[in-house]
């Protein structure tokens, strides 16, 4: 099994990445494979609302890392996002990488994200980790994506990766995360075996408020 690890910092060795480390370190002691994906620094741009991705299969029309990212999913078993704060909330890239991984994805006909376990780790000197947190959550509530916490925020504090360090408590829930991850893995791979069926899906329903 293998948990995707997503670094939406512009540092590739950051604080985020001590986090995200930390829970791959303990993922990996649970026999649990791992990669930390680094979203780099170049622009990623935002979702356009083309619905180009129902004609393409579950690919962005305007490509890039997002399929990059996408073209891995299918081997994936869970999948963990992290992000610093900026400016209370998530970055401006991993927020229009996830808006358009998951709206690609939930075209794509192998269902790449269904019922696939998901969590959120977020880095800050000092506050807004629990607002970005929030934000992030929210596209996985929305993709029918079991949320595996921590004990309890999934986030560290620190300025410097030497300061995340020493953030002891946030340290320890990520491996609580990474613990809980391989924990739910497990579950899942055991109630296939069991001939346990994912719930039944139905066409989607997709109205509005005007009559």
């Amino acid at each position: 099994m293998k948990v995707l690890l997503v670094n939406g910092s512009p540092h590739q060795k950051g604080c985020t990445y001590t986090a995200l480390s930390e829970v791959a370190k303990t993922l990996n002691e649970n026999n649990i494979e791992t990669e930390i994906f680094w979203l780099g620094v170049k622009p990623i741009s935002g979702c356009i609302a083309c619905n180009g991705c129902d004609k393409t299969g579950g690919r962005c029309v305007l490509g890039g890392i997002v399929n990059e990212f996408l073209d891995k999913c299918d081997s994936a078993d869970g999948f963990i996002f992290g992000s610093p704060v900026h400016w209370a909330g998530g970055t401006g890239a991993i927020t229009s990488f996830m808006d358009r991984i998951f709206y690609a994805g939930s075209r794509d006909s192998k269902q790449l994200f269904l019922l696939k376990p998901a969590a959120v780790v977020t880095s800050a000197r000092r506050s807004g980790t629990t607002a970005t947190w929030d934000q992030l959550n929210k596209y996985f509530a929305l993709m029918q994506m079991p949320i595996i916490p921590s004990r309890y925020w999934n986030n560290v504090h620190g300025y410097t990766p030497e300061q995340v360090l020493q953030d002891l408590e946030g340290m320890q829930q990520m491996r609580y995360l990474g613990r809980n991850m391989a924990w739910f893995l497990r579950c899942k791979e055991a109630a296939a075996k069991a001939g346990v069926p994912i719930p039944e899906q139905e066409p989607v329903v997709f109205t509005n408020f005007i009559r």
